[in-house]
């Protein structure tokens, strides 16, 4: 058998963007309506193949309350991937977003994948972010804009599968190598497959809420 790679994942946002939300869709194929608000982070991995390359997702889902802020750097630190999500109907949670991209940066250099995300696309009527202002901001960053709802189940599955696509060209193209920051980076970390290796079921642990 093959060996897998296992990338770790940040989410980021404002609280009530649905993070958590996108997240639980993705592992679990679930949705709760309910807002829970998550506690400092919950952790969920994902496993799948990529055109014959299994791939291990490491998802670690951050809370978006001021109070929480200071531990980001726990959470995103050696992180391969960064989904970073915006409410489209909140103009204030995509401002936050580029707060964040500029933290990455700062801690992380070019080499980290981003992802912005444009979540609860089910409430079109109420936006409050246009696409063109979302898709303009992404390309000055070097992102992906990505539209998401993870109430109708639209937009998860091809985000984080783009994503892990991204992440191993990067690993193809600069495996561990420093990054613009001058520090050694891991750039996906090889691992021995299990007997579930590329099953598209994902495993919960401690921690998590809605939104």
């Amino acid at each position: 058998m093959s060996r897998s790679v296992s990338f770790k994942v940040v989410l980021l946002g404002e609280g009530s963007v649905g993070k958590t939300s996108i997240v639980t869709r993705y592992t679990d194929n679930l949705f709760n309506d309910k807002h829970l608000e998550t506690q400092q982070a919950s952790f969920k991995t994902k496993k799948l193949t990529l055109d014959g390359r299994r791939v291990e997702l490491a998802i670690w889902d951050t809370a978006g309350q001021e109070r929480f802020r200071a531990l980001g750097p726990l959470y995103y630190r050696e992180a391969n991937g960064a989904v970073l999500v915006f409410d489209i109907t909140d103009e204030d949670s995509f401002d936050r977003v580029k707060s964040w991209v500029k933290e990455l940066r700062r801690m992380l250099g070019n080499d980290v994948v981003l992802c912005i995300v444009g979540n609860k696309i089910d409430l079109e009527k109420d936006r409050h972010v246009s696409m063109q202002t979302a898709e303009e901001y992404a390309k000055s960053v070097n992102a992906k804009l990505y539209h998401t709802s993870a109430k109708l189940s639209k937009g998860i599955e091809e985000l984080f599968n783009d994503l892990a696509n991204r992440m191993l060209e990067k690993t193809a193209s600069t495996p561990n190598t420093p990054s613009s920051t001058g520090t050694a980076r891991p750039s996906g970390t090889v691992i021995q497959p299990t007997a579930t290796a590329g099953s598209a079921t994902g495993q919960n642990s401690s921690g998590g809420g809605c939104c």
